[in-house]
């Protein structure tokens, strides 16, 4: 009888230490993709960032007032920084 209820129990205890090897790898799992999922998020919430920086920019540009003769070369200007800027962006999120 006490034999039986040992053997019973020594099985439960395995099926326990399995579970438990089971769960931790999921849950280095779920931390992995977690991690990945804030690193996506973050590379993100900057493209965003950047592009408020432009529309911005954009808006300054637009409520400035500019001598027509001025004015193409100010928006050639305008637009040659942010290509550079997009070039950059692209650059480091790689």
């Amino acid at each position: 009888m006490i034999h039986e209820e040992l053997q019973k129990l020594e099985k439960l205890a395995r099926q326990a230490s399995l579970k438990l090897a089971e769960m931790s790898a999921e849950n280095s799992q779920l931390k992995e993709k977690l991690a990945q999922i804030e690193a996506d998020l973050d590379r993100k919430e900057q493209l965003v960032e950047d592009f408020k920086n432009k529309i911005k920019i954009s808006n300054i540009v637009d409520n400035r007032t500019v001598n027509p003769e001025d004015s193409a070369e100010m928006s050639e200007l305008i637009n040659n920084y942010i290509q550079q800027i997009d070039q950059l962006i692209t650059y480091l999120s790689e």
